[in-house]
């Protein structure tokens, strides 16, 4: 059974930190750490719940569509 808690955890595990320290996470890599922890969110869902719970981090999708890729943008402030 799915936990709301665990969405927020699901997030944390999709945020992948590259190379030059940047830290991103897309939206399909939220959904398959969604889809581990029993939740079933669509890219859209996914999308919806990064805008409205999350703050820190701000989309910087090269293209159109659902597939996005947020980026954090104030370390300081977390989730």
């Amino acid at each position: 059974m799915p936990r709301y808690y665990e969405i927020e955890t699901a997030f944390r595990s999709a945020i992948v930190r590259e190379p030059s320290g940047r830290k991103t996470v897309t939206t399909r890599d939220f959904v398959r750490e969604l889809k581990k922890v029993n939740w079933d969110f669509s890219l859209k869902d996914a999308n919806a719940w990064i805008e409205s719970s999350v703050s820190t981090f701000k989309d910087i999708s090269a293209v159109e569509g659902e597939e996005r890729t947020f980026m954090l943008f104030n370390p300081n402030e977390g989730l």
